[in-house]
């Protein structure tokens, strides 16, 4: 005979597995800090990579004034400049990625214990209906 309860629970169990579980469950093995600072560094060294990229695409639409104004050009000015706007970007990525990032591994801590739960229940039912010996 099935049991509805012990079925349920093991539909909305398999259901979170197959979708959103892998990744929570990967994110279940990393502290907090370790994971948003992980993250963080990624975030960092990709809008790094995206900053260079506009500089360098900047420098070809430019080129031929750059070319021109080479030796009258402000360079310190000019790579002050580069170097700030470079900084609040970093800043604004890390800044960005830390919130969003604890944010997702708090929801994910808060869906595993949701999880957890629910095994634990699914535990206990098993055990209720195997005699003990």
């Amino acid at each position: 005979m099935l049991n509805t309860n012990k079925v349920r629970l093991m539909t909305k169990l398999a259901l979170y597995e197959t979708k959103e579980g892998k990744e929570d469950i990967s994110l279940s093995k990393y502290y907090k800090t370790d994971y948003v600072r992980y993250q963080v560094i990624k975030s960092i060294i990709s809008a790094t990579f995206g900053y260079a990229f506009i500089l360098l695409l900047i420098f070809i639409y430019k080129s031929e004034y750059l070319i021109q104004n080479a030796v009258t050009l402000n360079y310190k000015a000019l790579g002050t400049y580069v170097l700030g706007i470079y900084i609040i970007v970093v800043v604004i990525y890390g800044l960005g990625s830390m919130l969003g990032y604890s944010l997702k591994y708090d929801m994910s801590r808060k869906k595993l214990s949701r999880y957890y739960k629910l095994l634990k229940r699914l535990n206990k039912i098993y055990n209720e209906e195997t005699p003990e010996s």
